[in-house]
């Protein structure tokens, strides 16, 4: 019996050590065939572009490049965003070792401003039906100094005119034949946009040296895009310049994308075969059996999306200032100071990655030191007011991008709530100044006292348990109340408390 036992247990061992055996071998057959395949990383671009947008598509590549990836493709849906976060993904992707493609997707997507850059600068540019891009033109906000933004594109006063038609008709001052459009044509007012006599073919009246460089330098930029991968470099130009859009199919019929796919299979499916230009030559793609694995924003980004948010940004600022003046108010509270430190820095390093005028924030602080200061050293208001006025001036001012402003809603609640804290101060200072002393000599005037023996002229009471020097013009006698009615020194003049001798 015992030998049966040991043989049945044996024959369990084995046909357990076969089946592990069997397991590990397709797992290790499916691994090498998934390896065969290849791999294609998939990102989603939801939003407008900017610093947290940057450092995952970056990621991404790194993460592509060191599970040698065949291919990454991004979702993109975005209306544009920074010129300096586009700026760095695109150099990212020129110099990847990895091959990327921009597709614009789902239906009702769009690639416009910053988005249209990075489907040129992209190794594959794909678009699914009923999207669209274009509305390239950079805009430049807050007087200059800070980094355009890519961002929509500002319409000009031309109700005549086809602003952001597909057909790259021209708005300054020209029919759709290339003529110069006569002053009766526009309704007997002169083109602001028509060129001036003498001035540069192409400059626009009204338009500074610095707007010209701007524009300038965005079109040689999407050029040498266009060019490096073979695009139309005409209609590139045309949508920094007009901010012209296309539809996807519009978009194929002009080759100014490579692809038009109906879903992700099809993309991978007709790309299958494509040169493309890399940073060291060429590369034939091989993208019919790969293997697709999702690279989703993680918390990190997400994170960075929302401390990067203007308005955050913006909001977190405040709580910070306030915080370290109520710890400076109150030491030792250690609540707000904590509170208030950790907002400020996270305030200070959005403001570091985003798009901030500087004078918009400068005028901020001093708005908010001046409301702090009249709440210390009351001003009946002068302070106040022109806290708030500095306060909402440098809070409209402070982003220096159109796609990243501050909303206005948030400034005036902001705003009116520093406001009624003003006010409130105001009425409790004036309620102060009407209330009787509790403090000091002009605190016993009113008070009653004892007197501890007969006198007439000088003598001694006690008033608030103590013994004062006392004077009086009538006769009084111990233990009878009186009322101080003045101070002189260590004196005190009284009366009786009936007012009678």
């Amino acid at each position: 019996m015992m030998s049966t036992g040991s043989h049945a247990r044996r024959r369990v061992v084995l046909w357990l050590s076969l089946a592990c055996l069997l397991l590990g071998s397709l797992a290790a057959w499916q691994s090498t065939a998934q390896q065969e395949r290849g791999t294609a990383l998939v990102m989603t671009l939801d939003g407008a572009i900017g610093p947290a947008t940057s450092d995952y598509f970056m990621r991404g590549l790194d993460l592509a490049e060191e599970g040698d990836a065949s291919l990454v493709v991004v979702q993109m849906d975005t209306p544009g965003g920074l010129d300096a976060a586009m700026r760095d993904m695109i150099s990212a992707m020129l110099s990847s070792e990895v091959p990327v493609a921009f597709y614009v997707s789902p239906g009702g997507a769009r690639a416009a401003s910053a988005g249209t850059y990075l489907l040129y600068a992209s190794h594959v540019a794909a678009m699914a039906p009923s999207t669209h891009l274009g509305s390239a033109t950079p805009v430049q906000i807050g007087g200059g100094g800070g980094l355009p933004g890519i961002g929509e594109p500002e319409t000009p006063d031309d109700p005549e005119g086809e602003a952001g038609g597909g057909d790259g008709a021209s708005r300054g001052g020209k029919d759709k034949s290339g003529g110069a459009a006569s002053e009766e044509d526009a309704g007997g007012q002169p083109d602001d946009t028509a060129e001036a006599p003498g001035s540069e073919p192409g400059k626009r009246r009204g338009e500074t040296a610095m707007e010209r460089k701007v524009l300038e330098d965005a079109v040689a930029y999407i050029r040498s895009l266009a060019e490096r991968h073979g695009r139309n470099a005409d209609w590139a130009e045309d949508a920094v310049r007009e901010a012209v859009n296309l539809t996807a199919r519009e978009a194929l019929e002009q080759d100014v994308i490579d692809v038009l796919a109906t879903d992700l299979d099809d993309l991978l499916t007709q790309i299958d075969g494509r040169e493309v230009v890399m940073a060291d030559g060429t590369l034939t793609l091989a993208t019919a059996d790969l293997v697709i694995e999702r690279f989703d924003p993680d918390w990190r980004t997400r994170l960075l999306e929302v401390i990067t948010n203007p308005n955050v940004a913006y909001f977190l600022m405040i709580i910070g200032f306030y915080g370290l003046i109520f710890e400076l108010s109150n030491p030792g509270s250690l609540v707000p100071g904590t509170i208030g430190i950790i907002c400020l820095l996270l305030a200070l390093f959005a403001f570091q990655v985003l798009p901030v005028n500087y004078a918009g924030l400068a005028l901020i602080l001093v708005g908010l030191g001046l409301i702090v200061g009249e709440a210390l050293m009351p001003s009946f208001g002068i302070l106040g007011m022109g806290g708030i006025v500095a306060f909402v001036i440098g809070s409209v001012m402070l982003m220096d991008a159109d796609t990243l402003n501050i909303s206005l809603p948030l400034i005036g609640g902001i705003a009116l709530v520093a406001a009624g804290l003003m006010l409130w101060i105001m009425t409790r200072f004036l309620g102060l100044r009407r209330r009787p002393a509790r403090t000091g000599q002009e605190e016993l005037l009113g008070n009653e006292a004892q007197v501890l023996e007969d006198f007439q002229g000088e003598g001694h009471v006690r008033l608030h348990g103590e013994r004062w020097n006392a004077r009086s013009r009538r006769p009084l006698n111990r233990g009878q109340v009186v009322r101080v009615v003045g101070i002189d020194g260590l004196t005190v003049e009284v009366e009786p408390e009936d007012g009678s001798s």
